[in-house]
């Protein structure tokens, strides 16, 4: 039996219904912190049926000053780490947890291209952060195509690592 190759659209509904059940089933919440993704997982998430009783809020957070204003991410960080990096990431989700009132959150910040990529951090390079009952952890991705093709991959590994960090914790791996 091979495995089945679905469209992206089917593939990231399937990550976000699996976030949503779960949630409902274990009785959290769930906020975002997004950069490169613009509330494309937001938009994952509330496309299923009973996202309401999971989701509480999205945090777009493109420029780096939303980045600070909104999400709490130091200055120092920005300047010293870069936007794109695991140190952001990091911090948006730590803090996007506590902002959007969640017990956990999934952040993103990357570099979708066609422009913007430079040689230490390529088009591609995609930092998500996951916060979840206070521990939070941060994964490193480097995705290859067109920008809406990154940015969807980036999409569905944020879906995949909330639930893994969600899973993880309640020991249902």
């Amino acid at each position: 039996m091979g495995v089945e190759i679905l469209p992206e659209s089917e593939r990231l509904y399937e990550l976000a219904s699996q976030v949503v059940e779960k949630g409902s089933e274990l009785g959290l919440t769930v906020g975002t912190a997004e950069s490169c993704t613009g509330g494309m997982i937001a938009a994952r998430i509330t496309d299923v049926p009973g996202a309401s009783e999971v989701f509480k809020q999205g945090l777009v957070t493109y420029s780096n000053r939303a980045k600070r204003k909104l999400l709490d991410v130091k200055k120092t960080t920005l300047k010293e780490y870069g936007a794109v990096s695991e140190k952001t990431a990091k911090e948006m989700a730590k803090n996007g947890a506590f902002i959007t009132g969640s017990e956990a959150c999934v952040s993103v910040t990357g570099t979708a291209g066609p422009t913007g990529g430079t040689e230490e951090k390529p088009v591609g390079l995609v930092y998500i952060g996951c916060c979840y009952n206070n521990k939070t952890v941060v994964k490193e991705f480097h995705f290859k195509g067109e920008r809406q093709k990154i940015r969807e991959q980036a999409t569905a590994n944020a879906l995949i690592l909330l639930r893994e960090c969600i899973l993880a914790d309640k020991g249902q791996e």
